[in-house]
């Protein structure tokens, strides 16, 4: 019985795919569309935002990194079929490489909302929320392949035949 409960417990924990780094960060379930209403209300709660990177600014002692915000899913990841709510700005004191943090890449961080700044976009001024960095994760781009598994996969019964006007399946009723 030890060994069944071994097995099924860790078999729950590879289920949860949420980063260590962001799994054991404090963070408050506030989303972006409420702190815009009133920043200063909201300094200093920490949080956990994701989204795309638009820019990357590395100056002398900081680095700010403006990310459109989406909501993130149980795993922590931005979820680009939702809705954008706005932008933030992430900063870092650490340098982060504008050849790894790229333009459309996601990411997820925590921190603190340390304020606001204000960012010329096109010929608006926007307030946009300051995140002091906490943590963050550079999320791995995913590889979609367009699968073909023949015009009859799933069909029974089947048989490999190589040499077959169907591919790889030989069907015994044709």
């Amino acid at each position: 019985m030890k060994p069944l409960l071994l097995l099924l417990s860790i078999l729950i924990s590879a289920c949860s795919s949420m980063p260590t780094v962001l799994k054991n960060a404090p963070a408050v379930d506030v989303n972006l569309g409420e702190v815009l209403g009133n920043v200063n209300r909201y300094r200093g709660t920490p949080v956990r935002w994701g989204g795309t990177i638009i820019e990357v600014e590395n100056e002398a002692d900081v680095t700010e990194i403006q990310v459109l915000y989406y909501p993130l899913d149980r795993s922590g990841r931005p979820r680009l079929d939702k809705k954008t709510q706005g932008r933030f700005i992430v900063q870092s004191p650490n340098f982060l490489d504008p050849a790894i943090y790229k333009k459309d890449s996601e990411i997820t961080v925590t921190g603190n909302i340390k304020g606001e700044v204000e960012r010329s976009i096109g010929k608006k001024m926007l307030a946009l929320p300051l995140v002091e960095i906490g943590n963050i994760y550079l999320w791995p781009e995913e590889d979609y392949r367009d699968v073909y598994y023949g015009p009859y996969m799933g069909y029974y019964p089947y048989y490999y035949y190589p040499y077959s006007r169907f591919g790889y399946y030989y069907y015994p009723w044709y």
